[in-house]
């Protein structure tokens, strides 16, 4: 119920209420398939704006006898303030811990009765509650996403309870090393600024914010026009279009004024500082190394050339039996040589902007110069010798990563959620397919030299660090000339 870190999620943005009345209505395709596996290839997505503001969008599938609905919430950690940092996932938390109309143990008690499936999640730009439920029982299952969202008691004990319970899901991520080296890398890039912020919140922050933080944080961000409410599976949407009528139509249309300061810094574009962090721990067996450049935003028009580019830099891990022959330059060389036992590159994006880079993980502490060199020795060449087999089985992997992963009802909700909040429309598979398929050689060398060539960096690194050169180093390996 905590963050999700996804290289190719399509989350978050500030959307405006004509992008999201610029999203077409179209009829379903008729029903061609009798028994057969539910797909949603054909199906289009529907959207409404009730007259607050508040958005309904949904993919029908007539076949499918189960639905996912959901409310995707345009505000998550970067609404916060150095203060409430925090705030965002402590409401996630507190969301199933009783109503103004129902017990923890009635709500429980509910969502088993109907054999449904009730979570949340916060992550820096978004918040999510979503049920998935039989189609009988998405009226029952939309009153009560509506109930916590809106009637949420926030009683004192519940909250004191809940700070122990964060506290030990901190202690937890805190020892999951990937999660600590991007909270630190998101810290050093936007340095002082909300998208720098952790999810949880510093400790102190946990230790002492109170129900008026909480409150507040409602008030400002629990607005209809930063939500969405979703339908993926078999409820028609008209069907949710009335659910929503009746249970979402009393939001209030915006924040009020008193909140004007806290939305308008979060509507800031950050800047992307050029620095570094290192938390060195030689008792550690390793070294865990991000390195950044800025990214691209959701709405960029580079956005799926930088996931092109990122897949052809690639994924590679020791375990995997075919290590050695992956089609990723760098997989093979880091293989040959003993460079590394993993790496992990990434595009990362943000409603304005993004940190497109590499995550790296080695035990072989006297070649972590080796390996920084020649991973940003491998985006130099990408500004200048890139081959159209090497894009191609990019396109190809990229491809099957955005689109074969939409199998079932709640991966279709959190696509359309994702795409609505951050850019006011969805795209469908097919235009997915177009786009990244029309994707060229000299487009990827075209992004690299604009965005790799020459960038300044954000590193953050933990563990056995004494190899890690020094930032103006690495600085320099990022203008180095290709022999």
């Amino acid at each position: 119920m905590a963050s999700r870190r996804l290289a190719l999620n399509l989350q978050t943005a500030l959307r405006s209420k004509a992008a999201i009345n610029a999203v077409k209505r179209s009829r379903q395709s008729p029903l061609t398939r009798g028994l057969a596996t539910p797909v949603s290839h054909g199906s289009k997505t529907e959207s409404t704006t009730l007259s607050n503001g508040f958005t309904i969008a949904t993919e029908h599938s007539p076949w499918a006898q189960t639905s996912t609905v959901g409310v995707w919430i345009d505000a998550g950690s970067r609404a916060e303030t150095d203060k409430t940092n925090g705030t965002a996932h402590f409401l996630e938390h507190l969301a199933f811990k009783g109503t103004q109309q129902r017990t923890q143990q009635q709500l429980e008690l509910e969502i088993e009765n109907m054999g449904g499936h009730l979570n949340a999640y916060t992550s820096r730009e978004n918040t999510v509650y979503y049920a998935k439920s039989f189609n009988n029982d998405v009226p029952a299952a939309v009153d009560i996403l509506s109930d916590i969202l809106q009637n949420s008691k926030l009683e004192p004990q519940a909250i004191e309870r809940e700070r122990d319970v964060i506290l030990r899901e901190q202690e937890e991520v805190d020892k999951q090393l990937e999660e600590v080296v991007f909270d630190h890398l998101h810290a050093t890039a936007f340095q002082g600024q909300p998208l720098g912020r952790t999810i949880l919140g510093p400790k102190e922050n946990i230790e002492s914010i109170q129900r008026s933080d909480l409150e507040n944080y409602i008030k400002t961000n629990y607005t209809a026009d930063r939500m969405v409410l979703v339908g993926a599976g078999g409820v028609p949407h008209q069907q949710l279009v009335e659910l929503a009528e009746k249970y979402f139509s009393k939001l209030p249309a915006e924040a009020p004024n008193y909140s004007g300061k806290i939305v308008a810094e979060q509507k800031q574009k950050p800047e992307f500082i050029g620095s570094e962090v290192r938390i060195r721990d030689d008792t550690m067996g390793s070294a865990n190394i991000a390195i950044a450049v800025e990214g691209v935003s959701w709405n960029d028009e580079d956005y799926f050339t930088a996931l092109v580019t990122q897949a052809i830099v690639g994924n590679w891990d020791r375990a995997m039996g075919n290590s050695n022959y992956l089609g990723s330059k760098l997989s093979s060389f880091v293989s040959q040589n003993n460079l590394a036992n993993s790496f992990m590159s990434f595009s990362t994006s943000y409603s304005d902007t993004g940190l497109w880079g590499i995550y790296l993980v080695t035990p072989y502490v006297d070649r972590i110069d080796d390996l920084v060199h020649f991973t940003l020795r491998e985006w130099s060449r990408l500004s200048s010798h890139v081959s159209n087999a090497e894009v191609e089985r990019a396109k190809a992997q990229l491809k099957a990563s955005l689109l074969l992963s939409l199998d079932g009802t709640t991966a279709v909700a959190e696509d359309i959620g994702r795409q609505i909040i951050t850019t006011g429309r969805r795209l469908a598979p097919e235009e997915i397919e177009r786009v990244v398929g029309a994707i060229s050689e000299k487009d990827v060398m075209d992004f690299a030299k604009r965005k790799l060539w020459d960038r300044d960096v954000a590193v953050s690194a933990v563990g056995q660090l004494d190899g890690l050169l020094t930032y103006d180093r690495i600085r320099n390996d990022m203008s180095r000339m290709l022999s």
